[in-house]
């Protein structure tokens, strides 16, 4: 029996060693800081449960306004035989770099009314609810392996919930308010319409911010659809 349950203990470590262990990241993209994306969100219904696939256009293109602005919910949903669709977008990245690992870098492409896409992550039906304003200011779990770079010296936004969590913009969106630039986010107080106890800020990194999604990351929205990493 002692020697079973040194087993299991030395099992227990190394589980718990593997879990805690950094990803080795296979791929990065730079330059990213203010560049134009969207995304397709679409999933099908199996019972209870909801299997969300998240293609964006990062990579492949800007997201042309034109083809965009003509894609229809109505044919996707046809194409994919999809219970849902989400036309998330556009949007903006906040980081400078992101790197990816294991599933999350792949080859999966598909075509969207001309808007060709790659396979980025998958999404539980928590952020579904959100991206369809069910729910703001709520953290959803999203399945990836990532690690997103933000730079010393460029300028972060934050927000700060009533329990202490902080989580970091990692894009921007024109959903809401097809006006809004990287130039209005340090005033963007004036247009969030923030929970009691919430707070948001800006800050000037006097180091490189890492943050690190080890096969999960935790993302909620704003009121204007602008997305958000916990630290």
């Amino acid at each position: 029996m002692k020697k079973l349950y040194q087993l299991l203990l030395i099992v227990f470590c190394l589980s718990a060693e593997m879990a805690s262990a950094q990803p080795s990241f296979e791929k990065g993209v730079s330059n990213l800081r203010n560049q134009r994306y969207c995304e397709v969100l679409y999933g099908k219904r199996h019972f209870l449960n909801l299997e969300v696939k998240v293609f964006n256009t990062q990579g492949l293109n800007f997201c042309p306004e034109d083809k965009w602005r003509a894609l229809s919910k109505a044919a996707i949903v046809k194409q994919f035989d999809a219970s849902f669709v989400v036309l998330n977008g556009p949007r903006y990245w906040m980081m400078d770099e992101i790197q990816a690992a294991g599933a999350t870098v792949n080859n999966v492409k598909q075509s969207f009314g001309g808007v060709e896409m790659n396979l980025r992550a998958t999404v539980d039906i928590g952020l579904l609810k959100q991206i369809l304003g069910d729910k703001r200011f709520t953290p959803n779990q999203i399945t990836r392996t990532t690690n997103f770079i933000y730079k010393a010296g460029s300028l972060i936004y934050e927000l700060t919930s009533p329990a202490g969590e902080v989580y970091v913009m990692q894009s921007y969106s024109q959903i809401e308010n097809p006006a809004l630039t990287m130039n209005d986010l340090p005033d963007l107080n004036k247009q969030l319409k923030l929970p009691k106890g919430w707070v948001y800020r800006s800050r000037v990194l006097d180091q490189n911010l890492s943050l690190v999604a080890n096969g999960v990351a935790y993302v909620l929205q704003d009121n204007l659809s602008n997305s958000y990493q916990r630290r």
